[in-house]
């Protein structure tokens, strides 16, 4: 028997793969970072049932408000919150980014609601 098959040559496979990250690029975010910030606000079955019914209807200010108030809460540990509108009243669950129901000013005078930890209120 030869010796001959241990000379060959073996290149390196991944020499030429390398990519190194340049410095001035942004850093990489997680699932979670990256997740969040494209989370916008939900609107439940019930909620869009609800708000239709009662002609509830909110301008894109008003939208961006409430998902950005919402992001404010879930960080200070709301769960659910109460969001007063000028005339509406949303119930919403901050973790999940859900607006659960909807009334307007008329029917929210006379609620008592229960299990909130939170109040938003968006005069817009």
């Amino acid at each position: 028997m030869t010796n001959r098959i241990h000379q060959l040559h073996h290149p390196e496979i991944y020499q030429h793969n390398i990519v190194k990250r340049k410095s001035n690029e942004q850093p990489i975010k997680t699932f979670q970072e990256i997740l969040t910030t494209k989370q916008s606000v939900k609107v439940s079955k019930h909620a869009k049932e609800r708000m239709i019914q009662r002609n509830i209807h909110l301008s894109d200010r008003q939208w961006q408000s409430l998902e950005q108030k919402m992001s404010e809460a879930k960080q200070k540990g709301v769960r659910e919150s109460v969001v007063i509108l000028n005339k509406a009243t949303l119930l919403v669950n901050a973790e999940k980014n859900t607006i659960i129901t909807a009334l307007n000013n008329e029917e929210s005078k006379s609620k008592i609601f229960t299990n909130i930890n939170g109040t938003i209120i968006l005069n817009d």
